[in-house]
């Protein structure tokens, strides 16, 4: 008894220490937030936004400059005075020696490495000399920004509105792709070569790859997905290394979040999923950042749960709700020069894929001879659904019976469907704003004979919609059974199941399969239970 009295002491006694040091870290965070000086804003611009990315150690302001309408991004994030910066150094040498690599694999590195770099910053603090509190937050979080993070662009890749992050050499400023105000400049230069390969080495080795003057171009992802472009040093940029990294979505776009953008519409949406029912093949094309593979994730959300799927890519980008889903991932050479030891390329992918037995296969993006191993799939049966960069289907098919892709005019009408991609600029509510648009659909009916079967109306921003030409309907209903009435009522009976989850704000391309799941499973039953009113016709769907 006397034991677990002590035992319960002990156990009170650790959680007030616990809520009073976390007292005591609320109160830090709030004297850091106070005393922080803002960075200034260039002459002649005014602040339009303003935000966190991580506080109290990182802000934005976007400001603008009203002669030229000029937008800029500032970054304002504490930085280490002079005895702060010689007590950093000391402080990184004694983690790095002292941090010991987790036995297990552990969902979140920074934690782990917050709690182990405090507890050994804790044990050295008397030593390495005084300094107040703060300083101290402030040497911890520069400390697991260049450990664990992504060095000096860590605050950028903790913006949810950053699309991009691109650097063009040495001397030069980032620029970002922002959601809301497109390409802009940062304040954030690199001015040495040294600093910028340093970060850009630790870049790919997080990655799991190897960047040198004899490799000096990279294609990889980063943790979370991310996808980083290196071209090093100045063996090929004259301006020194230069990177792209293009920022993945935790929550990626579901079919009803495109609905929601206007990328799509409803009745459009209805349609693909009717097809992908009937494993018609679907290539979405488009410009360099139109939408391409957001599309494509997107529409992966209507395919039938419970069908195998094999996604293949260069680097990992699609997101699938599937259980039943392969993901296949092509890989460099470990060769010099012509010997190409050790590689696995997309042709190589998509010919293992048939082995799996696939219902659908995804192509991320096809450009080279993987796509006749493609159409062959396709013309044993099997649904397939790719990106390629061409800006409308005539450009499209021109590539495909082209070098390097050769594909036969006889193996085009293997393709079923074809949208389109393209990033607009569209003033809505007073101000002009860069949207993506679904341009238009077309069927293949033959070689050089295509339907058109939706098309985007600029000037209305809505999309107009004509089956009159389908050839996909006829298909349809020739291995289904059903009439044209039919199919066409079963369109817009899905458009409304769209609509309800629209309403009922089921966004999560999770939870979005798990609606369409249910449906398959009892469709009546479903019909009747979420109660579906009547919603306008599906001759004209506009996107809001």
């Amino acid at each position: 008894m006397q034991h677990l009295k002590k035992a319960s002491s002990k156990l009170k006694g650790s959680m007030k220490k616990r809520k009073s040091r976390k007292l005591r870290d609320q109160e830090d965070m709030q004297k850091i937030a106070k005393s922080a000086p803002s960075k200034p804003v260039p002459r002649g611009f005014k602040v339009v936004e303003r935000y966190p990315l991580y506080e109290p150690f990182a802000h934005v302001a976007i400001v603008q400059n009203p002669k030229t309408g000029e937008y800029k991004y500032i970054l304002d994030e504490l930085q280490l005075d002079a005895l702060e910066q010689g007590i950093y150094n000391r402080v990184l040498d004694i983690l790095l020696a002292e941090i010991e690599s987790p036995k297990e694999e552990i969902d979140d590195p920074r934690r782990f490495f917050a709690t182990e770099a405090r507890q050994i910053v804790d044990k050295y603090r008397i030593s390495l000399g005084w300094l107040p509190d703060v300083s101290w937050y402030k040497i911890l979080y520069h400390a697991e920004r260049d450990l664990v993070g992504f060095g000096r662009i860590d605050p950028l890749m903790r913006d949810p509105n950053i699309e991009d992050i691109s650097c063009d050499g040495v001397k030069k400023p980032v620029y970002i792709w922002h959601r809301k105000f497109e390409s802009i400049e940062t304040n954030l230069v690199f001015h040495e070569d040294s600093e910028l390969d340093n970060m850009v080495v630790k870049l790919v080795h997080m990655a799991g790859k190897h960047v040198s003057s004899a490799f000096p171009i990279v294609d990889a992802s980063l943790p979370g997905k991310h996808r980083l472009a290196v071209c090093y040093r100045r063996e090929i940029t004259p301006f020194g290394t230069a990177f792209t990294i293009r920022k993945f979505r935790e929550d990626p776009y579901s079919i009803i979040d495109l609905i929601n953008l206007g990328t799509f519409s409803e009745g459009m949406a209805a349609y693909f999923w009717l097809c992908l029912e009937n494993r018609a093949s679907i290539m979405v094309l488009g410009g360099t950042a139109a939408g391409k593979t957001t599309a494509l994730n997107a529409l992966a959300c209507l395919i039938k749960p419970g069908s195998k799927l094999i996604t293949i890519e260069e680097t990992a980008e699609l997101n699938l709700s599937h259980e039943n889903w392969v993901s296949l991932i092509a890989r460099r050479s470990y060769g010099l020069g012509e010997n190409q030891t050790g590689e696995v390329t997309l042709f190589d992918l998509v010919k293992t894929s048939m082995r799996h037995r696939p219902d659908v296969l995804v192509v991320g993006e096809i450009r080279g001879n993987e796509a006749y191993v493609l159409f062959q799939a396709m013309a044993t049966g099997h649904g397939g659904m790719s990106t390629m960069h061409a800006e409308d289907i005539d450009s499209a098919v021109k590539r495909l019976t082209q070098k390097p892709m050769n594909i036969a005019p006889a193996y085009i009408p293997l393709l079923n469907i074809v949208l389109s991609v393209q990033r607009v600029h569209l003033k809505l509510e007073g101000e002009t704003k860069a949207l993506r648009r679904v341009m238009e659909i077309n069927e293949v009916a033959n070689y050089e004979d295509y339907r058109l079967i939706f098309k985007w109306n600029a000037a209305k921003d809505d999309y107009a919609l004509t089956f009159n030409d389908s050839v996909m309907l006829p298909f349809i209903s020739e291995r289904t059974g059903l009439s044209d009435k039919d199919l066409r009522e079963e369109i817009e009976q899905r458009r409304r199941v769209l609509h309800w989850m629209r309403e009922q704000n089921i966004r999560s391309y999770r939870d979005v399969a798990a609606v369409i799941a249910e449906y398959y499973a009892r469709p009546d039953e479903f019909y009747t239970k979420v109660g579906l009113r009547e919603v306008e016709p599906l001759a004209t769907t506009r996107h809001s």
